[in-house]
């Protein structure tokens, strides 16, 4: 079994901009989501706040559209692109979000 790590990549509303019920809506949806998944869901993760980028030679660049992510527990990548089914970031239909997946390898 291995772990895979979900990044969550598109253009999200932050929560905290979310109406009282499009942040009921998407709360229930991620709760759906995390039950379906039970002891597969390795860490639940958690949304990114501010960012910021380093470019190696020193300056600032733009940071990406990644919102999060949560790791889970599975047999194969195939597997663990399985539990990505019915994710609360791939609802909208039009391409604009994503889950990433990789997998976690020992050091």
């Amino acid at each position: 079994m291995s772990k895979y790590m979900f990044l969550y990549r598109g253009p999200a509303t932050p929560m905290d901009q979310l109406s009282q019920e499009d942040s009921a809506a998407q709360m229930d949806a991620w709760g759906q989501w995390i039950g379906r998944l039970g002891p597969a869901l390795a860490d639940v993760g958690t949304p990114f706040g501010e960012r910021a980028s380093i470019s190696d030679d020193g300056t600032s660049g733009s940071p990406g559209d990644l919102n999060g992510y949560s790791v889970v527990e599975a047999e194969s990548l195939a597997a663990a692109r399985a539990l990505a089914d019915k994710h609360p970031f791939l609802t909208e239909g039009k391409g604009r979000f994503s889950v990433e997946v990789f997998e976690l390898v020992p050091m």
